[in-house]
């Protein structure tokens, strides 16, 4: 099994951690992977079913994900492909520089509650809520330059209580606002997006490895 850290800062801290099973054929079953995802506890882990075609298969610890962001930004980072097959549709890929960059469509997401708030601070100082509900909180901190402060709360009941870079909900906000953004979620990862044409947006971040891969 890898580990990735995907949508890290520019000084390569932060990024949120994902599991990815490079041989999906060892966990063929949705049950066992249901179960090793939670045993993982990551806020999502990746099931590769076909490397050359980019077929995945993606699961939080308490669910089976039709679509995530930050899964497929680090799967078509981690296996260089140009399109990931997913059980929402085929998302496109590339690298540019720095940055691994999906194509997808907000509609794809599971529902969330985008929550606006005043300020960055106030969204810092948010304590987390109750489990219930999907909460995505966000404010401006620059407006007129699309940057935005952001904190993810699933609201599962499933051991994540916070999600450090939630990609999916910056595509929601995206679609929502219909504009280029640069957000900074949790501790301090960075997400940008762009809208592109027939509701499809672009959402990029800086993959790494934060340890050395393991077997599994």
């Amino acid at each position: 099994m890898d580990v990735l850290r995907v949508f890290c800062a520019p000084d390569g801290r932060y990024g949120n951690e994902l599991g990815v099973v490079r041989d999906g054929s060892r966990v063929p079953e949705q049950a066992d992977r249901q179960a090793l995802a939670a045993k993982l506890g990551f806020s999502e882990t990746v099931f590769v079913d076909d490397p050359e075609r980019g077929a995945v298969d993606i699961y939080t610890p308490s669910t089976r994900l039709r679509f995530a962001g930050y899964p497929c930004v680090g799967a078509a980072w981690l296996l260089d492909v140009p399109e990931l097959v997913i059980a929402a549709g085929v998302v496109e890929a590339h690298q540019d520089g720095e940055f691994s960059w999906i194509v997808a469509r907000a509609d794809w997401a599971a529902e969330r509650s985008l929550r606006r708030y005043a300020s960055a601070a106030e969204v810092e100082a948010l304590a987390v809520p109750p489990a219930g509900e999907w909460i995505y909180a966000w404010a401006w901190e620059d407006e007129a330059a699309g940057r935005v402060r952001a904190r993810g709360f699933p609201g599962r009941g499933d051991g994540i209580t916070e999600d450090e870079a939630t990609g999916a909900a910056a595509l929601q906000l995206t679609h929502e606002l219909g504009r280029a953004l640069n957000i900074t979620q949790g501790r301090g990862s960075q997400l940008l997006t762009a809208p592109g044409p027939d509701d499809f947006i672009e959402l990029g971040g800086r993959v790494t490895f934060p340890r050395q891969p393991s077997l599994v």
